[in-house]
């Protein structure tokens, strides 16, 4: 509104200022977020017959209303066989009108770098959602005794994991673990953090033990509590399977990172702008 009055000498209401913005917005992000639901079935199909080799999952109410989207493109899946089997998981909040979350399943491949595999679309972060998109995960990438799933210690997605991952072995990401740790058990010192994670990230079981008996005799209760959680879920030492570098979901994180602001726009905008950036 300052702009408009120094500029041009005209003084505009918010309202107004407003309405333009959203009728400028709609030019930029192919129409409104109505329209662009009516464009998706469309983009697919073309992002279908040009990108050989993609899997798109779209399910609809019987209202015939937007439900769940899956999608994986050609490259994700042909390169995830060169990739380590460690796949992190992880959930953002969509900001346009209709909001809904966007899922993620990333992993690294060989040269350490962020390699995309997957994105759905639900509704919230409930157990349907993500079990649905997990199945649909597997279904593209398969199921082996070495894969490792990592995520936080939401109850949706251990639930989820649990069913749609029987054979693979499910870790909890440990910077997730500690801010939990925190919240429960309030201490004035903070060396016991830095106690957590060597202990975390130990491969010796020697000095995994000293490590975790000085945390627990700094934090009490915190023993009960992560042997509840399970240690082979958050120690390299315990683990059942190797989890390589991949103790956090700092990978998915970063990739939702990358999407923050175009997670405003309408879901065929979305899309498209999700495809440059793992075809980049």
């Amino acid at each position: 509104m300052d702009d408009m009055k120094q500029k041009f000498g005209v003084e505009l209401s918010y309202s107004v200022v407003w309405r333009g913005r959203e009728c400028a917005y709609e030019n930029l992000r192919l129409g409104t977020p109505e329209q662009s639901y009516k464009l998706l079935p469309g983009y697919l199909h073309m992002l279908l017959q040009t990108n050989l080799g993609s899997i798109v999952n779209l399910e609809v109410t019987d209202g015939n209303k937007f439900q769940y989207l899956f999608i994986a493109f050609a490259a994700s899946i042909r390169g995830f066989w060169y990739c380590r089997p460690v796949i992190s998981t992880d959930a953002t909040h969509l900001k346009g009108k209709y909001r809904g979350v966007l899922f993620t399943a990333v992993c690294h491949d060989a040269n350490q770098h962020i390699f995309p595999l997957a994105i759905g679309v639900g509704d919230s972060e409930n157990d349907a959602a993500w079990t649905w998109f997990l199945k649909r995960v597997k279904d593209v990438f398969g199921e082996n005794p070495t894969l490792v799933i990592v995520s936080d210690k939401h109850r949706s997605i251990s639930s989820a994991v649990t069913e749609a991952f029987p054979r693979a072995f499910h870790g909890i990401c440990i910077y997730h673990l500690l801010n939990n740790l925190k919240t429960k058990f309030k201490s004035k010192t903070k060396e016991w953090e830095q106690h957590y994670l060597q202990a975390a990230k130990s491969y010796n079981l020697q000095e995994f033990h000293v490590l975790f008996y000085t945390l627990c005799s700094a934090v009490p209760g915190a023993k009960e509590y992560l042997e509840l959680v399970g240690l082979d879920r958050w120690t390299r030492s315990h683990a059942p399977c190797r989890r390589y570098n991949l103790m956090t979901t700092n990978i998915s994180e970063s990739f939702n990172a990358v999407l923050v602001k175009v997670r405003e726009l309408p879901i065929t905008a979305f899309v498209n702008e999700v495809r440059l950036l793992c075809q980049r």
